[in-house]
């Protein structure tokens, strides 16, 4: 019986590596595929592209698989990087790993392993996909939170559907991240010891605001606080997001002082896109940061409806615990009601429903109501 072959993402990460040793080990026939999504700077101080696929390509060798390299930029640029922009412009802070996993890793790398011949494909990512064998729901597929929570990616992959989830597999689900470092060290994998990559891809470790200056027109207005007072003058809109602390650039400035003369921390607190003014508060917990509900749109359900039990528990970003909520759903998307008011719920970021380790996929949120 011939093997299955499975087309595995390969990013000269170390999990992706691992993954692919594990998969060959497991029998089947494995072919890395390493994506270029961004080469609008590739020769830049930040750009990590070349190294990555040298990285990739030395553990190839050193797994026995083959591995090419595809290009997908210009995918990149249209489906993710101007929504990535339009959300920006528009005020709000958007998750581009969100819609990098949706447009590109489980649709355009779907399709072009398809093509390759993939009977199944995989990814790096710290998560588990299971199928329903009975009950009403039997023949679904779930997608699962990893058994390594500290890790667990399963957020950024809440739109997933149905096909591409049964065509996934995602080796580390069931692995802590230190077994994967202590795999890759054994294995002596020539990026055993590289750390692992953070940010948005296309960005790499460049200061945010010069990346964005670069596309973005922006135009300075007052900063506020609730009162109307006014303290000091952002530089644009979209170089801020909500709970943002450091960079506010008016540190210096004390208008409100404890009974002990300490003064409490600025932070970011809304954003009024039409008269182009930004609200800030001092106090990690001021009422303006606190949220009891919300409303998202966008919405993306795994198993293809609306999830129908009303208590459930969400993210509302990424490493944040799972809070209690009740969820209702409507023709434009869906509301979620805390039993806990959260902080600094953000619009343009991910709602993710959860019931126990089943993801039941999530929107995008648009807005939220302060608790005052």
């Amino acid at each position: 019986m011939a093997k299955k072959r499975v087309v595995i993402g390969m990013s000269g990460g170390v999990d992706s590596s691992v993954s692919a040793w594990l998969l060959k080990e497991q029998g089947y026939e494995v072919i890395g595929l390493f994506m270029k999504n961004w080469e609008d700077d590739d020769d830049s101080e930040y750009c990590s592209t070349r190294q990555d696929w040298i990285d990739a390509a030395s553990v190839a060798d050193v797994v026995g698989v083959d591995i090419e390299a595809v290009n997908f930029a210009a995918e990149y640029k249209d489906r993710v990087f101007a929504e990535f922009l339009r959300e920006y412009e528009a005020g709000r802070t958007p998750n581009p790993d969100v819609l990098c996993n949706a447009e590109i890793k489980f649709k355009a790398f779907l399709d072009h392993a398809v093509s390759l011949g993939a009977d199944l494909i995989a990814t790096g990512h710290y998560a588990r996909v299971r199928e329903v064998t009975s009950g009403p729901d039997a023949g679904q597929v779930q997608l699962l939170k990893a058994v390594d929570a500290s890790k667990d990616q399963s957020y950024f992959l809440h739109r997933l559907n149905q096909a591409q989830l049964a065509k996934t597999l995602f080796p580390l689900g069931e692995i802590k991240k230190t077994e994967v470092r202590k795999i890759a060290e054994q294995l002596k994998l020539p990026n055993a010891t590289k750390k692992d990559s953070t940010g948005i891809c296309f960005i790499g470790e460049r200061p945010f605001r010069e990346f964005l200056n670069r596309y973005l027109s922006y135009q300075p207005g007052p900063m506020k606080t609730p009162d109307g007072t006014v303290v000091g003058e952002h530089v644009g809109l979209s170089f801020y997001t909500l709970g943002q602390r450091k960079g506010i650039g008016i540190g210096g400035m004390k208008t409100h002082r404890n009974a002990d003369g300490t003064s409490d921390a600025w932070y970011v607190a809304r954003k009024d896109v039409v008269n182009n003014t930004l609200y800030v508060v001092q106090g990690h917990d001021h009422p303006w940061l606190l949220s009891s509900e919300l409303h998202a749109g966008q919405m993306s359900w795994i198993a293809g409806t609306p999830p129908t039990d009303e208590a459930l528990f969400a993210k509302t970003r990424y490493r944040q615990a799972d809070v209690d909520c009740r969820q209702h759903t409507s023709a434009d998307g869906f509301s979620l009601a805390f039993s806990t008011p959260q902080w600094a719920v953000t619009p343009g970021q991910s709602a993710v429903l959860y019931q126990g380790d089943v993801c039941l996929g999530g929107g995008i949120i648009d807005t939220s109501n302060a608790i005052a």
